[in-house]
């Protein structure tokens, strides 16, 4: 009885069902697009970096797992010690220069990358022929419109694309390693070097003595390098999504409140021949609180339909600068704080209604 009332009171606005429940849904999607966004970009990162090839990665002091500042090491470490080293096949060493957060250009050299891991796979163009050459690869292609070659301008210079790539390999553009020192003010300077074994099975040997040997370096396996790059990891980003969850909760509140608030002032009247019929203030409270669990849960499918859209938009707006994931694994998290966002909204109309004179309501016009 009580749910084929609640029904009918839904259906019965329609309007105003169908604004509260998107508006919950906004906030189910904002804090889904967030959080999707987190782990696209950081899997795509760890996607990159395993494209490279490398058995080991070392980078300079006190740098953190996604961002490197400048380029302080000295690139005769890789002749005057990587070379040197028992078991090491290739050190390769790379200038990261940012372009606009999180767009980075990095300088590499193209036939040190071909040994690494078989080099850049080319949908259009080809390799470098001058040093104004840049190479971009699918994704950044289409974010800024760029076929091979047309002029784009990077760092205040012009570059002329030569090359469009698959992504999935070290960056999204390339340019040659010493024009890229050159024009950052790093001639001799490397941001990080990869390297490669000649058998995998020596990994802890050799990672040991570069610890041994270069105890002012942060020195990785790949894997180990990619297991740091996790929500849990990125400063800031946990408190970062408690804040916006935070925020959706708020709104969540707010939406309902209003909602129930109209809808116990629209239905004064209705609440007290209910009450004059023999229901309690508990069996008001109910039909309300079932409503809006109802909004809610119909809120978060919305949100959670409406996050697979806003997937779509970014990756046909975006796709080099942002990634968004689908994690279902939030979807229950999501819809529970919609919820409880919703009940809290509800409970003082709630209480209004069960406590409001049953005389006064069937006289309220």
């Amino acid at each position: 009885m009580i749910n084929k009332l609640v029904i009918e009171n839904l259906k019965h606005r329609p309007v105003r069902t169908l604004l509260a429940m998107l508006a919950i849904g906004v906030e189910v999607t904002m804090v889904l697009t967030l959080v999707g966004l987190s782990y696209g970009m950081l899997d795509e990162s760890a996607r990159r970096t395993r494209g490279v090839g490398a058995d080991i990665i070392v980078r300079p002091p006190f740098s953190s797992a996604l961002s490197l500042s400048g380029a302080p090491m000295d690139e005769r470490l890789i002749s005057g010690y990587f070379d040197k080293q028992e078991h090491i096949a290739l050190a390769m060493g790379t200038v990261v220069e940012t372009i606009v957060l999180p767009e980075t250009m990095t300088g590499f050299n193209l036939d040190e990358f071909i040994r690494m891991n078989g080099g850049l796979r080319f949908i259009d163009g080809g390799p470098f022929q001058g040093p104004n050459d840049i190479i971009v690869d699918e994704f950044y292609a289409r974010q800024k419109k760029l076929k091979v070659g047309e002029t784009v301008n990077l760092k205040n210079r012009d570059w002329r694309v030569c090359g469009i790539v698959e992504s999935g390999k070290l960056s999204r553009v390339f340019v040659q390693l010493p024009v890229l020192q050159e024009i950052t003010g790093n001639r001799g300077k490397l941001s990080q070097i990869y390297v490669k074994l000649d058998d995998h099975k020596n990994l802890e040997a050799v990672m040991e003595k570069l610890r041994n040997d270069l105890k002012e370096y942060q020195i990785f396996s790949t894997e180990q390098f990619i297991s740091l790059i996790s929500i849990d990891n990125i400063p800031g980003l946990k408190a970062f999504i408690a804040v916006i969850i935070a925020l959706a909760v708020i709104i969540g509140f707010l939406v309902v409140f209003l909602s129930m608030y109209m809808a116990v002032l629209e239905r004064t009247r209705e609440i007290g021949i209910m009450k004059a019929i023999g229901a309690s203030p508990a069996y008001v409270l109910t039909v309300l609180l079932r409503e809006t669990v109802i909004l809610a849960i119909g809120g978060s499918i919305l949100g959670i339909a409406l996050s697979f859209g806003t997937r779509v938009l970014i990756h046909a707006l975006v796709p080099a600068s942002l990634q968004q994931q689908i994690v279902p694994g939030w979807w229950p998290i999501t819809a529970m704080i919609a919820i409880v966002g919703a009940i809290l909204g509800t409970l003082y109309p709630g209480w209004r209604a069960a406590k409001q004179d049953t005389i006064e309501a069937i006289a309220y016009d």
